[in-house]
């Protein structure tokens, strides 16, 4: 999460690479997709930055074969002859480390033998999870390169225990909070909302002279993120989760706070906070409209 938030672009692709195989190792497919395409989208970088170097893209080429499928974000990724990769890997986890002048002193001298690679090389997940659990970054690369080990790790094996959910869940939070989306975003915004409900369709925008109209009607002055919201789409339909969001000639006011839907279980304070309640989950806050709309897509997501 911290390197996320503050680490450099090349290091936070690393992260979220390394993120998208634990998830993988844990059998969990789609909290992996989710993670990869949140990132694509907040990042707009390649894909193949995530499977930088020869470990990583024989992992996902790994993982790929084992879950049956190459999902539709993979395609920028160069195809493995996956019969070469497994043999390679083989040699590459029999090397003690990097092939270094320093590093084949060292074999000379004291031969290590790294306790992961010596786990994998001998068939056993157990083994592995148990050196692995004790490391900051276990190297999962390594173990979903195993095409061995595909099968089960794809069939949930989690020999870490890991909770895939919610861990991708915080670092999708946390790349929405480094990349905020800026104005100019909100037809990506509202497309990416439609596109994931699989219906609907964007109203046509409201006009500068409609919007004030309706701020004097309810004598209340909408915020700008609101305001650049119906510029874009006056309103929008209703899902199976989300109510329908009113036109601007619909808004209307409430005990000092304005309606934004039907039925009424959105309205926006006179601070700017959108109020959003839910008569299971009860009544979440919400900074602001725009704050709402990416929590929304984030559970599309």
């Amino acid at each position: 999460m911290r390197d996320v938030l503050t680490a450099s672009e090349t290091q936070v692709d690393a992260r979220i690479g390394h993120a998208v195989l634990l998830a993988a190792s844990a059998g969990a497919a789609t909290d992996a997709d989710r993670l990869v395409l949140a990132w694509a989208q907040v990042t707009e970088r390649p894909v193949s930055l995530l499977a930088q170097g020869h470990v990583r893209a024989r992992a996902f080429a790994m993982w790929f074969e084992a879950r049956g499928e190459r999902p539709s974000w993979a395609e920028a990724l160069v195809p493995l002859d996956l019969d070469a990769e497994e043999a390679a890997h083989d040699a590459y986890l029999k090397r003690a480390g990097e092939s270094t002048l320093a590093t084949l002193v060292s074999m000379i001298e004291t031969p290590r033998v790294d306790p992961l690679k010596a786990a994998l090389l001998n068939g056993s997940l157990e083994d592995w999870a148990a050196v692995a659990a004790g490391r900051p970054l276990p190297d999962v690369a390594a173990l979903l390169a195993c095409r061995r080990f595909g099968p089960a790790l794809a069939a949930g094996a989690n020999p870490l225990g890991v909770d895939a959910a919610a861990i991708t869940g915080d670092l999708i939070a946390a790349l929405r909070h480094r990349y905020p989306p800026s104005a100019e975003d909100w037809p990506e915004l509202i497309a990416a909302v439609l596109r994931l409900r699989g219906e609907g369709v964007a109203a046509p925008g409201a006009t500068v002279d409609t919007l004030d109209l309706a701020e004097r009607r309810l004598r209340a002055r909408l915020p700008d993120d609101y305001r650049e919201f119906l510029r874009t789409s006056d309103g929008l339909p209703a899902d199976v989760t989300f109510p329908r969001l009113l036109s601007t000639a619909e808004l209307w006011a409430r005990d000092e706070v304005v309606v934004l839907s039907e039925p009424a279980v959105l309205t926006l304070a006179r601070t700017g906070h959108v109020v959003e309640y839910d008569p299971e989950l009860g009544t979440t806050v919400h900074t602001g409209f725009r704050a709402l709309m990416e929590h929304h897509l984030s559970l599309l997501t």
